[in-house]
C-alpha cells in the first residue's frame, strides 16, 4: 500500500478497547493502512485494553478488554511516511506522555491529520501542540487541554470537533462524528 494512505495509531496497555478496535477496524475497512505502535514493543506484542463505560456514576468504570497485537516496531516509526495520526484514549496516554519519542511523534503531526480521542488529549497537550486550537477531551481532561492554551470544547459525548488537522472527540461514543470528521480531513469521503 502506498505511503498516502498510511496512518500511525499510538497505543499503550490499557488503552481504552472500543477507541482502539472501531478506528483500527473502520480505516482499515476504507482502505488506509494502520500501523499501531507501542514503546518498548515490537509488532506481534500485545498491549491489554479496558473497557470504559458510563454507567451512572460520577466518572466511568473501568472493565478487562481485550489484548491488541501490535502490527508494527515503535524503535522504526519514521513519521514522514505517514498521512495522519491517530491518539485513542484510556489510561495509555497518561503514561505514554512521559516518553519523548512519543512527543516527538506528536508533535511531528500538528500539521498534518491527527485524530485524539477521550484521553488522547493528554498527549496533545504534553506535546504542546494545541495552543489556541478548539479541543474535544474526556471532561476530565479539560484543566490539562486549558494549561496547554487549548480551548476546551464541551460538546455531547456523542459529538466531535475539527479545528484545521485536528479532529477531538470526548469519548468512544462519538464514534461516528469523530471517524466521519476525521476521513474527511484526511481527504476522503464515503457514501451508500
Amino acid at each position: 500500500m502506498s505511503d498516502d494512505v498510511k496512518l500511525l495509531m499510538l497505543a499503550g496497555d490499557y488503552v481504552e478497547d472500543y477507541e482502539i478496535m472501531v478506528p483500527y477496524q473502520a480505516l482499515l475497512m476504507l482502505g488506509y493502512a494502520v500501523d499501531v505502535v507501542c514503546p518498548g514493543k515490537k509488532a506481534g506484542d500485545k498491549v491489554l485494553t479496558a473497557i470504559h463505560d458510563f454507567e451512572g456514576a460520577q466518572t466511568y468504570s473501568e472493565k478487562p478488554g481485550h489484548a491488541f497485537v501490535l502490527n508494527a516496531d515503535f524503535d522504526s516509526v519514521d513519521t514522514d511516511s505517514y498521512l495522519g495520526l491517530i491518539v485513542p484514549g484510556g489510561r495509555a496516554p497518561e503514561y505514554l506522555r512521559l516518553n519523548e519519542r512519543v512527543l516527538e511523534i506528536v508533535r511531528a503531526f500538528s500539521d498534518r491529520p491527527t485524530a485524539a480521542i477521550c484521553h488522547g488529549a493528554q498527549l496533545l497537550a504534553a506535546a504542546g501542540t494545541i495552543k489556541g486550537r478548539r479541543v474535544s477531551a474526556y471532561p476530565a481532561c479539560k484543566p490539562e487541554v486549558e494549561l496547554a492554551g487549548g480551548v476546551y470544547a464541551d460538546i455531547a459525548l456523542t459529538d466531535a470537533v475539527t479545528d484545521g488537522e485536528l479532529v477531538t472527540a470526548p469519548a468512544w461514543p462519538a464514534h461516528p462524528a469523530w471517524l466521519a470528521q476525521f476521513i474527511k480531513v484526511l481527504g476522503a469521503s464515503v457514501s451508500i
